[in-house]
C-alpha cells in the first residue's frame, strides 16, 4: 500500500533541489524567461516561508511553499509534483496542507501566479475555490500569466 505524507520540511535537501530543477526545466519549456517568476532556494529558507514536502513511501515527490507577504496575505510558490507521482492527488494534499497553515497563521487571502499553459494547475486551483484577479505585489500584467486568489479565514466568511 502506498503511503503519502505531507509535512513542513527544510527545502535544502538533494531530492527537493532535484524537484526544483525539474520545475525550472518544465517552466522553461513552456514560457520565456521573462514570464517565469520562480523563487530560488534561499528565498524558500526565509522565516516567512512555510515549505511543504510530499513523500510517497518516504521518497520526496512534491513540494510547495506559502510565502507570507507581510500584509495578512501569502503567495503560493514552487508548487510542483514529480511527473512520476502524478495521479496520486499529491497537488490536492499539498494545497490542503498549505491552506490549513494559512488558516493557522490567520491570513486573509492566498494568492498565486501560474502560467496559462498549465491547465492541470489552473483546474486544481479553481476546484479549491481560487478565482482570477489582477496582478498583485510586484507582478506586471503578462499575457502568459494567470493571477488567482482565495479569501481564507475570517475574510472568507
Amino acid at each position: 500500500m502506498t503511503v503519502v505524507t505531507i509535512a513542513e520540511e527544510h527545502p535544502r535537501q538533494p531530492a527537493i533541489i532535484r524537484l526544483l530543477e525539474l520545475s525550472d526545466a518544465y517552466a522553461a519549456s513552456l514560457y520565456p524567461a521573462e514570464s517565469n517568476h520562480l523563487v530560488d532556494i534561499s528565498t524558500l529558507e526565509r522565516p516567512t516561508v512555510s515549505f511543504f514536502v510530499a513523500r510517497r513511501d518516504g521518497d520526496i515527490v512534491g513540494c510547495c511553499a506559502l510565502v507570507e507577504a507581510g500584509d495578512g496575505t501569502a503567495e503560493i510558490k514552487r508548487m510542483f509534483v514529480d511527473p512520476e507521482a502524478r495521479g496520486l492527488q499529491i497537488g490536492k494534499r499539498l494545497l490542503t496542507a498549505l491552506e490549513a497553515k494559512a488558516d493557522k497563521l490567520g491570513l486573509s487571502a492566498i494568492r498565486l501566479e501560474t502560467g496559462i499553459y498549465q491547465p492541470e494547475a489552473i483546474g486544481l486551483y479553481k476546484t479549491f475555490g481560487y478565482v482570477e484577479r489582477t496582478p498583485f505585489g510586484s507582478y506586471q500584467a503578462d499575457p502568459l500569466s494567470l493571477f488567482m486568489e482565495k479569501k481564507v479565514g475570517q475574510a472568507a466568511e
